[in-house]
Parts: C-alpha cells; sequence; structure tokens
C-alpha cells in the first residue's frame, strides 16, 4: 500500500479558493488547518481567508438566532400556547449550540496553534481582535452565568490587541480601524455604554483623518476608508441614542 501523499502549501491554498467560491466555509477552514498543521504560521491571504469562513458561518448563524429570538418574545407576548413558544426556544437553543461551537472552535485555533506563531505587530493585533470578536458574540446569546466571563475574556483581548495596535500600526492602518470599529462595537453591544463607544470611536476616526495622505497604496486608503465610513455611521448612531436619553432624563 503506498504512503499517503503529502498535500503542499500551495495545494492547500487552492482548495481553500475553491471552497470559497462555492460557499463551502467548512471546507475551507478544514483546508487552512490542515495547512496550518503541515506548515505552521499563515500568509497574510490564507489568514483572510480563515477570517471570512468563519465570519461567513457565524453571521449566518447570529442572523438565524435574532429572528428566531425576535419570533419566540413576540410569541410569548401576544399569549401563544406554551408548546408553540417551547418549540422556539428549542429551535433558538438548537442555533445558540450552533454558534457557541464555531466560536469556541475559532478561539481554539486562536489559542492552541495561530497565536504562538504569529509575528509582532500587525498579526498579532489581527489575531487578538479575532479572539475579542468571538468572544463577543459567545457574550451576545449566552446564559446569565457566562454572560458576564465571556465579555470579560472579549474585553482582555480587545485591550491587548488596541494597546498593541496603538504602538505599533499607523491610525489609518486597516487592522486598527478594523479593531477600534468592533472594540466601540462590543462597549455599544455588550457593556451597554455608548459613551464609551463614542469615545473610542471618535478618537480612533480623529486619528486616522488626520493622518489621511496619498502616501498608501490604493487598496490600503480603498480599505481605511470603508472602515471610517461604517465608524462614523456609528458614532452618529451613538450619539442620537445618547442624546434621546439625555432629553429622556430631562
Amino acid at each position: 500500500m503506498s504512503p499517503a501523499r503529502i498535500i503542499s502549501r500551495e495545494e492547500y491554498l487552492l482548495l481553500a479558493k475553491v471552497a470559497e467560491e462555492a460557499e463551502r466555509y467548512e471546507d475551507l477552514i478544514a483546508q487552512i488547518k490542515g495547512l496550518t498543521q503541515s506548515y505552521g504560521a499563515l500568509t497574510i491571504e490564507e489568514r483572510n481567508l480563515l477570517s471570512i469562513a468563519y465570519k461567513n458561518i457565524t453571521n449566518a448563524l447570529r442572523s438565524s438566532w435574532r429572528i428566531v429570538d425576535s419570533l419566540e418574545r413576540l410569541e410569548s407576548s401576544h399569549g401563544q400556547t406554551e408548546r408553540q413558544v417551547a418549540l422556539l426556544r428549542q429551535q433558538r437553543c438548537k442555533i445558540e449550540g450552533e454558534l457557541a461551537d464555531v466560536c469556541k472552535d475559532v478561539i481554539q485555533l486562536l489559542d492552541g496553534r495561530l497565536l504562538s506563531t504569529a509575528s509582532h505587530g500587525e498579526e498579532t493585533v489581527f489575531y487578538y481582535k479575532m479572539k475579542g470578536d468571538y468572544y463577543r458574540y459567545l457574550a451576545e446569546f449566552a446564559q446569565v452565568q457566562e454572560r458576564g466571563r465571556y465579555s470579560d475574556l472579549s474585553l482582555a483581548a480587545y485591550k491587548f490587541a488596541y494597546k498593541h495596535a496603538l504602538a505599533l500600526l499607523e491610525p489609518t492602518h486597516p487592522t486598527r480601524l478594523g479593531l477600534a470599529l468592533n472594540f466601540a462595537v462590543y462597549y455599544h453591544d455588550v457593556r451597554k455604554s455608548p459613551e464609551r463607544a463614542c469615545h473610542l470611536g471618535k478618537h480612533a476616526f480623529d486619528e486616522a483623518v488626520a493622518c489621511l495622505d496619498d502616501s498608501s497604496s490604493l487598496q490600503v486608503m480603498r480599505d481605511s476608508m470603508m472602515i471610517l465610513q461604517l465608524l462614523r455611521d456609528d458614532l452618529v448612531i451613538w450619539s442620537g441614542e445618547m442624546q434621546r436619553e439625555n432629553y429622556a432624563d430631562k
């Protein structure tokens, strides 16, 4: 019996790209996991493919969870039968389990392999941002007894990433800006603090705008401008929320 043929790095990458095109994100993750087990640290392209795969899977599950959670609340408030509400609750719990499995899989991969091989600088910031993101997702739907722990773990990862980003990356760097955006969303959505979200987001936005110039590549500028637009949109929404709360308190 002939020995199994070793798959080259290029072949792993090819299969990962095919999986992305076919929207088979579980297959994409399997290829990148195989690649990192065989060849160690990921390139930027490989890392981005992995991030895209996990993001697509979790985005779909988070959207499904919100829909079922809303239906469950609606049916409960409209006095539907206990059986109907229980069925919706069962479906919500099923989605929660799937989402938790994916988030924990990302975190296990980061802690078990990717963070230990990450280079000092942008790569470390990227992976710790990713860790903060997936702990944030866990905190969003976790039961009360676990929510605080996941929230604290997310905060610790974001703080570590942000400290390194401030020290090592330019204010206009897409990874630093993406981290600032997601960290601000954490303060708004998980900590329920639009004030902290606005403070962090505005600081990142103002610093980046002050440093914008024509020396960056077109792709970097395009990525940075897209994140700045998202950050500005969120700042407008959060500022409006604070104004309405202040008005209501008067």
